[in-house]
């Protein structure tokens, strides 16, 4: 028995002692290849040594300070990104849900402080994730997490790819346009160029938000710092989490400067984000991801990696419908409920986790290297095999 809620269903049951760069092990010395690295979480991998390193150093020093008091680490580290990414301020949370809930807050917020108190609904695209809250399911509006709660009512939607239904629900009460550059638990759906191009023209046009969810994409999964960035646009607001600190639970929101200014002192707040601790390896990362060869060597793999799990498309095309995805960011969209097949992997000593639509999730760590790539494919390769 266990007194831990039961709202996982538990896939992997095995006690995972130890780790190390893309390697997990149990408490039989069983080795796992792992391409979930906490879905997506665990961008350098398992116990990587400069995170390791920040983490010793500042275990003797304040590891919570109160937003209330100036934090080093927090302003070194809001520089960075904003500058990095071209926003004007960054506000700090723990979570990707709460990143989104703090979106959402300030799109509201902005048009009321300029007197458009009206302008208060927010545009979704239905059965996207945005995080297990009830705002975050609202804006998702996935019957699978929305069954059994209340929802807000300010969330209008529309399907993936419908612009016709998207400009339908479009009024002068819409204030933004929420969307995942890449939908990731709804199956790996890259959002084309072309379509966040259009988008952006159109909120301009009808003074409406942008806002991209990267909590998932971000942090170089999809093969540059924000999956939004291939098709060369900026949207106005930016919810963030997931890689940020190696394992260490922070998020964020970036926004433009006219967003930022009409949040002023109490319209927000969090007691831990932003903490000493939690900044200094959020610094680290930004260390690590921004030196010279990062994106040049996860460019490199990722579009090994895509060949490769091709060519077993190719191999199994009864099994495996299309491979999709960008950078590391991949999803094996199988013709038939990919459970069963899921735990064949794991069986093999692969670990991958389920989406929608039939999906298998790949989210290796951003410095797996090719030899590490060759291994999973053998997996997925002898899967295959034993599967038929």
């Amino acid at each position: 028995m266990s007194y831990v809620l039961g709202t996982y269903a538990r896939s992997v049951k095995d006690n995972f002692i130890s780790g190390k760069g893309s390697y997990l092990y149990n408490d039989k010395n069983e080795k796992y290849l792992d391409f979930v690295q906490g879905i997506a979480v665990n961008a350098l991998g398992h116990n990587h040594q400069a995170l390791v390193k920040a983490m010793k150093s500042n275990s003797e020093k304040p590891w919570h300070l109160s937003n209330l008091f100036l934090i080093q680490e927090q302003e070194k580290f809001a520089e960075r990104i904003c500058k990095l990414t071209g926003f004007d301020a960054v506000g700090f949370q723990n979570s990707g849900a709460e990143a989104t809930e703090l979106a959402i807050k300030a799109a509201v917020k902005y048009f009321y402080s300029i007197g458009q108190k009206e302008k208060n609904r927010i545009l979704c695209i239905k059965n996207s994730f945005h995080g297990r809250t009830i705002g975050t399911i609202s804006a998702g509006n996935n019957p699978k997490h929305t069954e059994g709660f209340p929802l807000l009512n300010n969330f209008d939607h529309f399907e993936f790819g419908n612009h016709d239904e998207m400009n339908e629900k479009i009024t002068d009460k819409t204030c933004a346009i929420l969307c995942e550059s890449i939908l990731g638990e709804s199956g790996i759906k890259v959002i084309p160029n072309h379509c966040l191009q259009g988008l952006r023209k159109l909120c301009d046009e009808k003074n409406i938000l942008l806002i991209c969810d990267e909590i998932q994409s971000g942090y170089f999964r999809s093969g540059k710092f924000f999956a939004y960035q291939y098709s060369n646009i900026k949207p106005d607001i930016v919810p963030f989490a997931k890689a940020v600190a190696g394992g260490y639970p922070v998020g964020g929101c970036l926004f433009t400067k006219k967003i930022a200014n009409s949040m002023g002192i109490g319209s927000h707040g969090s007691t831990f984000a932003g903490s000493p601790l939690a900044m200094s390896l959020a610094n680290v990362v930004l260390d690590i991801m921004t030196k010279k060869g990062f994106e040049e060597h996860l460019n490199e793999v990722s579009k090994y990696f895509l060949l490769k799990l091709n060519e077993v498309q190719k191999d199994f095309p009864e099994l495996i419908l299309e491979v999709r995805g960008r950078g590391l960011m991949i999803g094996i969209k199988m013709h038939d409920d990919p459970s069963k097949f899921i735990s064949l992997l794991l069986k093999n000593k692969l670990i991958v986790v389920k989406a929608s639509e039939n999906v298998i999730r790949l989210f290796p760590s951003l410095i797996v290297s090719k030899e590490e790539i060759d291994e999973g494919i053998k997996i997925i390769n002898k899967t295959c095999n034993e599967y038929k």
